[in-house]
């Protein structure tokens, strides 16, 4: 069905004013055919493109980083070193003087942004700027062989533009920062150059980052202090938990029940906290999680029997079966649950 400029614009003027659009119809200025058919399309209403405008402008910062750093690989040697890195705090400094003239007055609580570009640019000056840290370093090994300071300088710049700039996407950034910086100082050698993410200051660190970011999380909410960041830190915290618990069980596997006990817990917890807030992504993660360790333990457990007999084998089949149809059962009752709340 085609329609022409015309018709469209009645459209919009129906969808604004009824009246209008039934006086034209009136003094025959709208056939009846037309009249009907615009009714139909204004009784649609709108069709919203917000989320996918915005995600493709999202593409575009990271076509535009990713873009620029290709162009930075193949003329290197023509270009220059330094020529690049003065280029490159050039568009930084410029994204960074365009956030601090355009942007709205600090509060406690959320601020949106002041225009739609806004928060694309604040993105791409944060990005651009941890490419000039990663440059300085590999390029003129500025930071030496102080791994932590390098990964603290631009945690603290990333928290303080979440905060300042009340930037969601700048604040996963941060914590993401913060997660390495924290493994970095903890255990460089092994992390850098043995290649070690299973060892046990590893696993430790990030038992007690998970739980200090669901404490921030919780303070935030509790102080009022940009209260709708508490989801995102939750979120962190609540995934590192999980993840420390399932490596530890792999890690320290004569252990390996209590570690499970430990998630069973975390899992409570949360669960908790699903039926609280009425969560139920709370309530897909930690089942999705605790899934997955409960069956690490019955493989275990069957592993106790004699491998030459099959019987095993059925009985893990038949528990994969059962128990995966069980969790999606669970998953549907308790999402109604959640809604009925």
């Amino acid at each position: 069905m085609t329609w022409s400029y015309f018709t469209l614009y009645l459209i919009t003027i129906f969808m604004m004013d009824n009246n209008i659009s039934e006086k034209l119809f009136s003094e025959g200025l709208v056939s009846e055919a037309s009249f009907k058919r615009i009714k139909l399309a204004a009784a649609a209403g709108i069709v919203s493109v917000f989320w996918e405008i915005k995600l493709l402008l999202y593409l575009g910062v990271l076509l535009l980083s990713g873009g620029l750093g290709i162009l930075v690989y193949k003329h290197i040697n023509t270009i220059g070193h330094n020529v690049i890195l003065i280029f490159l705090i050039l568009v930084t400094a410029g994204c960074f003087a365009y956030c601090f003239r355009f942007k709205k007055p600090f509060s406690v609580s959320k601020v949106d942004a002041p225009n739609v570009f806004f928060d694309y640019l604040l993105l791409l000056a944060c990005l651009l700027f941890l490419t000039i840290i990663a440059y300085l370093q590999f390029q003129y090994n500025f930071f030496g062989n102080r791994f932590g300071l390098a990964g603290f300088i631009p945690m603290t710049v990333l928290f303080l533009a979440a905060y300042y700039f009340d930037h969601i996407g700048i604040l996963c950034m941060a914590i993401t920062n913060l997660a390495a910086w924290m493994g970095i100082t903890v255990t460089p050698f092994e992390i850098l150059k043995e290649n070690d993410f299973n060892s046990t200051a590893v696993i430790l660190t990030g038992l007690v980052l998970g739980v200090l970011l669901i404490l921030i999380g919780l303070l935030s909410n509790k102080i009022n202090f940009k209260k709708h960041f508490q989801f995102t830190y939750t979120n962190f915290g609540m995934h590192i938990l999980f993840i420390c618990c399932i490596a530890a069980m792999f890690q320290f596997e004569q252990f390996y029940f209590l570690w499970f006990l430990l998630q069973l817990g975390i899992a409570i917890y949360f669960y908790i906290r699903a039926k609280t807030e009425r969560s139920f992504y709370f309530l897909l993660v930690l089942s999705l999680y605790t899934y997955f360790s409960l069956g690490f333990v019955v493989i275990r457990l069957l592993a106790l029997f004699n491998w030459n007999d099959l019987g095993p084998v059925y009985l893990g089949l038949i528990y994969f079966i059962g128990s995966g149809i069980g969790l999606v059962l669970f998953l549907i009752r308790s999402n109604k649950k959640i809604k009925n709340l």
